[in-house]
């Protein structure tokens, strides 16, 4: 039997992207989208949004510090994954599924004029293996 995970999210940055960089120098980003829905509930129509985590590496990541701020709107193809630690307060085992991006498109948001500078339309870069992503070459 085949697999599949692949995902694809449309929504506005919630925070400025984060960046930082492995020991080896490949740049990895963290971003928060806002994903809403329009739902009907009886006679009104009301949002539901979905907050998600997603993470860039690479060129893309440098790219999505450079142009993206908070309120950018975003394309994003990537695959899911589930991180799993434990919580040092309360010994816990605790997860968190994210989106791993493989391709980010920037697109209109509210703060559309904000922009710091132009940004290309659309940045993609190989997500790294589940090692940390420190062997790929960007």
């Amino acid at each position: 039997m085949s697999n599949l995970n692949k995902v694809l999210i449309m929504g506005n940055l919630t925070r400025d992207p984060e960046i930082r960089h492995t020991p080896k120098g490949t740049a990895v980003g963290d971003l928060g989208i806002a994903v809403n829905r329009r739902v009907k509930a009886g006679d009104e129509w009301t949002d539901e949004t979905t907050f998600i985590d997603a993470t860039v590496w690479g060129n893309t990541a440098e790219n999505v510090g450079k142009y993206l701020t908070k309120g950018r709107g975003v394309f994003i193809e990537g695959r899911l994954q589930l991180d799993t630690w434990d919580d040092k307060e309360s010994g816990q085992k605790r997860s968190k599924l994210k989106v791993v991006a493989e391709s980010v498109q920037f697109l209109p948001g509210k703060n559309d004029g904000e922009r710091r500078e132009s940004a290309p339309a659309q940045q993609s870069a190989p997500a790294p293996d589940d090692d940390g992503g420190d062997d790929i070459p960007f």
